[in-house]
């Protein structure tokens, strides 16, 4: 690794600018902004992928290579990345900073505590628990009605015993009453943090959130109980950047993490539009499959931001293909060529959707030692057929080298006019808006809504809300709402189990099937595996 200076020169960041974590991290000051926001903005190209399965798909992986590559063509990039929850690391999904010749560093550091910005969003997401039940106590002067409190508690780590919960249990302890807990990526401060433009805004959006319902079944919200200001100073930090390195030098910004299936899974705003001022390209990604991460970084984060993507990557590996195919794990070594193109389904899928964003779609094929040629050459024709370039990816093995041909692809993709437009209009209600979501981009034929979320929807038109985008909680391994229908599957319904207001972060959160905002830890999860070595390193977190 080189010292972050060093990384920060190249980024054209002052070292007054940095506010050092050690050789190898820093956070990026407030007073950059105002030395470069009226610079012209470089080109913003997404990351995305087929839907995630056993069989891999190396998103983040990709957009770590392909910004390598892109700065090997001469081109000055920057890569803006989410942070890794503990959750997933101790879990079974394992960490966020790539692989091989593709990585993020310090990348055990990254992917643990980081520089602290998680447990700054987690204690203020507690604190304003805390101060919930604190009022209620101590006399209640809002008439905040126990039963109607929807603020639950937050913490980084999977754990399914803690989903619901009693609270207030034995004398002097408050009143008792049924809470539970989500996760930190889950939290609606995650979601503020990282949409937030800078800290007057984050003030504003913490004042917004609604954390339940007075007697008279009136919206009580945080600045109504005296939490914001303390937030704000648990939060003071935690809204700065912070900038590393890929393996090869090019610098990152990583910065907020929320989770794609609960959330909108999104990388910061003030880290994407700090990195458009600082790079020719910036190569960011939304969370798992574009059904889920593509369609709420364009409805949502590019929405409230003012932002124009200037391409977007389909991740995608031949394995997959397969999988999606028919083929079992044990036997996707094996070359299948039928099986490839009944999987290749899925991924049409994928690049039409995107072109209903009006954005063009490069599709990135992360190479696997036992993907044939011919495997390979029938990807990129179905890929041609569909208008949409494809190129093989070597990065994991060679680094920025073995993206070049991407790079190029993409590169050329990003100087096309943009014709950029979202999927739906902020005039149409929310039901209309989740049912666009589900035939536009999942393929369903319609939406059926619990009594429960149909009352929620009577409440948020009227209070005025239903100008909101939709966020869509979701299973992130089917275009269904269950996980184990693979494919591209039609004429399916979608269940809204919930709805929820995120009156902070701006955006209405629709719950489907049996989706919860706590994992659970796997049988065998990845924590039995990591241990420090006689060296000090750490071993298994991969």
């Amino acid at each position: 690794m080189k010292p972050i200076v060093e990384i920060a020169k190249i980024a054209g960041i002052e070292e007054q600018d940095l506010e050092l974590y050690g050789k190898f991290k820093a956070k990026i000051s407030d007073e950059l902004w105002e030395k470069v926001k009226d610079r012209p903005d470089g080109k913003l190209i997404l990351v995305t992928a087929m839907n995630p399965n056993p069989a891999g798909a190396g998103k983040t992986l990709t957009t770590i290579g392909l910004s390598q590559s892109l700065n090997a063509l001469g081109k000055k990039t920057i890569a803006a990345l989410r942070e890794p929850s503990l959750g997933p690391c101790m879990g079974i999904k394992g960490g966020a900073t790539g692989s091989g010749g593709a990585q993020i560093l310090p990348a055990d550091e990254i992917n643990l505590h980081f520089t602290g910005d998680i447990h700054a969003i987690t204690s203020a997401h507690n604190l304003l628990a805390a101060m919930i039940d604190n009022h209620i106590f101590q006399g209640n002067s809002r008439r905040l009605n126990p039963k109607k409190v929807v603020w639950k508690r937050a913490m980084d780590m999977n754990d399914r015993a803690l989903r619901n919960i009693v609270v207030g249990l034995g004398d002097g302890n408050g009143m008792a009453r049924e809470d539970g807990f989500m996760i930190t990526t889950a939290s609606e401060i995650m979601a503020i943090l990282c949409l937030s433009e800078n800290l007057a805004d984050l003030r504003e959006r913490l004042n917004n959130i609604i954390i339940g319902y007075d007697f008279d079944d009136e919206p009580v919200r945080a600045k109504e109980i005296h939490a914001v200001e303390a937030m704000c100073v648990l939060l003071k930090e935690a809204i700065k950047p912070n900038l590393v390195q890929t393996i090869e030098g090019t610098p990152v910004l990583i910065h907020g993490g929320p989770f794609a299936n609960i959330a909108h899974g999104c990388s910061s705003v003030i880290g994407t539009k700090t990195a458009l001022k600082l790079a020719d390209y910036v190569v960011t990604e939304a969370g798992f499959g574009a059904d889920l991460g593509a369609e709420k970084f364009f409805d949502i984060k590019c929405r409230k931001a003012g932002l124009t993507p200037d391409a977007a990557v389909v991740v995608i590996t031949v394995r997959a293909l397969k999988y999606n195919g028919g083929v079992k794990v044990a036997d996707l070594s094996v070359e299948n060529l039928d099986a490839l193109k009944r999987g290749f389904a899925n991924v049409r899928r994928h690049i039409e959707n995107l072109q209903k964003f009006g954005v063009p779609a490069v599709v990135a094929i992360n190479h696997f030692a036992t993907d044939t040629q011919q495997e390979i050459e029938a990807v990129i024709d179905l890929c041609q057929q569909l208008g949409a370039e494809a190129a093989l990816s070597d990065v994991w093995a060679e680094g920025s080298k073995g993206g070049i041909e991407l790079a190029e692809k993409v590169a050329r993709a990003a100087e096309q006019p943009s014709t950029f437009r979202f999927l739906y209009e902020e005039e149409l209600s929310v039901s209309q808006k989740i049912e666009t979501v589900v035939k536009e981009i999942y393929r369903g034929s319609g939406v059926v809504f619990s009594p429960a979320a149909l009352k929620t929807i009577q409440k948020i038109e009227e209070m005025g809300l239903s100008h909101l985008p939709v966020c869509m909680a979701k299973t992130p391994y089917s275009f269904t709402d269950r996980a184990d229908i693979l494919g591209a599957p039609t004429d399916f319904t979608i269940s809204v189990s919930e709805v929820r207001i995120s009156a902070g972060a701006g955006f209405i959160v629709a719950l489907t099937g049996s989706l919860v905002t706590m994992p659970g830890l796997p049988k065998k999860p990845a924590a039995e595996s990591l241990y420090i070595d006689e060296d000090g390193q750490i071993v298994g977190l991969s």
